[in-house]
């Protein structure tokens, strides 16, 4: 069973810890909402290790998860499992000891901690599992893909057109013949 948690993890004891200390959270059965054309295939699994520097925090993650998605070849389902690694260093927004807003604007571009001193996990994960989806994935490595003439799927087998049918423009391309059948002119 898959569920929605909060993936904000309160550090304020770590914080106050001395550079070294450590925190260990597992993610079992997570979701999060991704990109209008992502979608989960199987909830995110994995473990997030925290280390306390002088600075901030260190987030190291392994997770997995799966995506669902169609083949860039044959437009049929495809699920593409990830084994993805996250190595982050998250600030603080606000300092521990005075409660004071820290300037932001020294480094804009960093993870933050939010102002209760919780790490949001949600924002990392998406990036991570956006970041790793592939450009062209395939439902299975040999995935022979569509007829360029007719738009059937090819894992039948090759199928055969009248001559006729195929595009004038592309004739010449016939005579090709990649696996050595014949000579290419």
């Amino acid at each position: 069973m898959t569920r929605s948690v909060s993936l904000a993890i309160p550090l304020a004891g770590l914080l106050a810890e001395t550079a070294g200390g450590r925190r260990r959270v597992e993610l079992r059965d997570i979701t999060i909402s991704l990109d209008d054309e992502l979608r989960l295939a199987s909830p995110i699994q994995g473990s997030v290790e925290i280390s306390r520097t002088n600075r901030g925090v260190l987030i190291q993650s392994r997770i997995q998860a799966a995506l669902g998605t169609d083949c860039s070849r044959c437009l049929g389902p495809a699920v593409i499992p990830l084994d993805i690694e996250i190595r982050e260093e998250a600030l603080p927004s606000i300092d521990l000891g005075s409660g004071m807003h820290l300037d932001l604007a020294a480094e804009p571009e960093v993870t933050r901690l939010n102002g209760h001193h919780e790490l949001d996990m949600e924002p990392l994960l998406r990036e991570a599992i956006e970041l790793a989806e592939p450009i062209a994935p395939l439902c299975r490595p040999d995935c022979p893909g569509l007829c360029v003439v007719c738009g059937e799927r090819l894992e039948a087998g090759r199928h055969e057109h009248d001559a006729d049918q195929i595009d004038p423009r592309l004739a010449a391309l016939q005579a090709f013949r990649v696996d050595g059948e014949g000579e290419n002119e």
